[in-house]
């Protein structure tokens, strides 16, 4: 006879670095590790202070993010492979917080979302995000492409903007388009030869770090040829050799009062971004992460950062497919992706001051550009109407209104279409389609088919209605009904009462046991009301 024996669930909040070291490491492992981390934070450097830059702070802060938070993502979480660290879909909600409250306003609102993801993870509200419906997920990813790549336009043309740049889009269009006229030549030749480095090197030499080598490739050039192109030194001076003691704005209770919104806006972007990306790194790797322990270390990682000056922290979808790719065996190598980083700020800092701001605008037009998902975006506009209204809603409310709207109605909306989907799925048959004997017209028998739930109940609900007017015993057979709920329950608490009043009776035929429990918690012992188990039954009594 086949094994049946089960082992024991592991821990929910179990961090899965000592799930991998319980399973054995050895020596094999941590250089695969160690590959995998070299390979990331090589991918992680450029992106970490470009995103930094384009969320409108100091580059080294999103070295900070990376170091401090990308360490704790890995030590902590919940996923074996999951890489943290800035990512690109905070840009927007950054930028427009730092414009907002502050540098101290933005460090004080990653702190507190630090806790707040922690709370959710403790009342494991983790396993009710992936919920999300596919459409959101593609709208909201495809909106923040746009964003991105429409952050990066004034540097990739070198503009001189007369009025500092908004971020609602339409008006930085505008003030973009009225600054047509400072174009930089040298700026984009150096944007478009970083793009095609990179393109290049991703058709004809895939393994190879091709953002990090045409950073480089670009910064000699500018250096070399003395181009006029603006820099991160001549921008933002020289990089700090290592992370700032940790420390944190104290607090009043009206910057408390400012942040806060800004937290939940950055706790919500934040557990979608990072178990959305776990849930990328089990498909490709075949593990299964826990989305509660996840939320956990995330919370513990943006508080990390905050003190140390950095800001969010979450799941990187590209930095994490990077590490699996790379050959990963677990955690170690998201720690020493973070140590690596630490590394090249200990020792190469000062060469960051002569990466072209162009060149870095071109490493994010490619991430936007990757980041959306557009055959998957054609796919669902022909799937369906309810799927494409979802997916443009989204879309749409992310580019011109906000990210939190756009997620939040999106996933309103997508609950609406499952609920009339649901609805239409549940079916009423008669006795003469089901060949029931009914020559005694005082009884009539109807079968329900699917889920009997709110939806079901308010478009079925007057059909039993109409039935129910003429039969001195009404029969609901419940065999193909896998769940109840509340308003279903009560849909058939009504129709027993109605048959009461009539002098009828309800007989309710073969109601699971879930069924049944719900039935009698809704009051429906109370009335006439007959429980079978199954038709034959019925015709027997």
């Amino acid at each position: 006879m086949p094994n049946t024996t089960r082992s024991a669930p592991e821990p929910e909040f179990l961090p899965k670095i000592l799930t991998v070291l319980g399973e054995g490491y050895r020596a094999s492992d941590l250089r695969a590790d160690a590959l995998a981390g070299l390979t990331v934070a090589i991918v992680a450097l450029p992106l970490s202070m470009a995103i930094a830059i384009a969320s409108g702070v100091e580059p080294e802060r999103g070295l900070y993010t990376t170091i401090i938070g990308g360490f704790l993502v890995s030590a902590l979480g919940g996923s074996r492979f999951q890489i943290g660290g800035p990512a690109g879909a905070f840009i927007v909600l950054v930028s427009a917080c730092v414009m907002a409250i502050g540098i101290d306003g933005l460090i004080l609102a990653t702190f507190l979302s630090g806790f707040l993801l922690m709370a959710a993870g403790a009342l494991r509200l983790g396993t009710y995000i992936r919920f999300i419906p596919y459409p959101v997920t593609v709208g909201f990813t495809a909106g923040i492409a746009v964003i991105i790549f429409a952050s990066q336009i004034r540097d990739l043309f070198g503009l001189t903007l007369a009025t500092p740049e908004p971020g609602e889009i339409v008006e930085k269009v505008h003030v973009l388009w009225a600054a047509r006229d400072t174009v930089t030549p040298a700026a984009v030749a150096v944007a478009l030869g970083v793009i095609a480095v990179i393109q290049g090197i991703k058709r004809w030499r895939p393994g190879a770090p091709g953002m990090l080598i045409a950073v480089a490739l670009a910064s000699v050039a500018v250096a070399a040829l003395a181009l006029p192109v603006e820099t991160i030194g001549t921008k933002f001076g020289d990089l700090p050799r290592t992370p700032p003691a940790p420390a944190l704005p104290v607090p009043t209770a009206d910057a408390l009062w400012q942040a806060l919104p800004w937290a939940v806006s950055f706790t919500l972007l934040g557990a979608i971004e990072s178990l959305l990306s776990a849930v990328v790194a089990d498909g490709m790797s075949g593990a299964r992460h826990r989305s509660n322990a996840e939320l956990v270390a995330q919370g513990a990682a943006n508080v990390g950062s905050a003190l140390f000056g950095g800001f969010c922290v979450t799941g990187t979808i590209a930095r994490t497919a990077t590490n699996v790719r790379a050959g990963s065996r677990g955690p170690v190598s998201g720690m020493l992706h973070a140590l690596f980083v630490l590394a090249f700020m200990l020792i190469a800092a000062p060469l960051a001051a002569y990466i072209p701001l162009a060149a870095l605008a071109g490493v994010l037009a490619v991430v936007a550009w990757n980041m959306a998902e557009k055959e998957e975006f054609w796919h669902l506009l022909r799937a369906s109407r309810a799927d494409a209204m979802v997916l443009l809603v989204t879309f749409l409310l992310v580019v011109f209104r906000d990210l939190t709207e756009g997620i939040i109605v999106g996933f309103a909306l997508g609950g609406l279409v499952f609920i009339a989907r649901m609805s239409e799925a549940a079916e009423v048959t008669d006795a003469a389609d089901m060949a029931i004997s009914t020559a005694d017209d005082d009884r009539v028998v109807i079968r329900l088919r699917g889920p009997w739930f709110f939806g079901a109940a308010a478009r079925l609900g007057s059909v039993l209605e109409r039935i129910a007017d003429r039969p001195r015993e009404f029969v609901i057979d419940l065999t193909d009904v896998p769940m109840i709920d509340s308003s279903g329950a009560r849909s058939f608490l009504l129709l027993a009462r109605r048959m009461a009043r009539r002098g009828g009776i309800l007989t309710v035929v073969g109601a699971r046991p879930a069924v049944r429990d719900t039935l009698e918690h809704q009051g429906l012992l109370q009335q006439p009301v007959r429980f079978l188990p199954d038709l034959a039954a019925l015709e027997q009594a």
